[in-house]
């Protein structure tokens, strides 16, 4: 449950909702999306600039989704970098 958060991060929260770690994993891939999405936006619409911030932020995007697959895969609660300290699902 926890490598599938970081893919579709609301799996754990309907078929795993009592258990901490899959929960952490699933606040993490909320976050990181989010992000992604805000990075997205506010990247995209920039002129110019846009054709190399925004491959960049994907880039970022993609290394922070292996590094929080990497951790849930060896059972690790560890945080992202950069945004791995905010909490917006609360664990049981």
């Amino acid at each position: 449950m926890g490598i599938l958060a970081y893919i579709i991060f609301f799996l754990p929260l309907l078929v795993a909702k009592q258990s901490r770690f899959a929960m952490y994993h699933a606040n993490q891939g909320l976050l990181l999306l989010l992000v992604c999405i805000a990075c997205n936006i506010v990247l995209g619409a920039i002129p110019f600039l846009n054709l190399i911030l925004v491959p960049i932020a994907n880039l970022g995007a993609l290394v922070l989704t292996i590094l929080g697959i990497i951790n849930a895969a060896n059972g690790q609660i560890k945080p992202l970098p950069l945004i791995g300290k905010y909490t917006l699902i609360k664990t049981p």
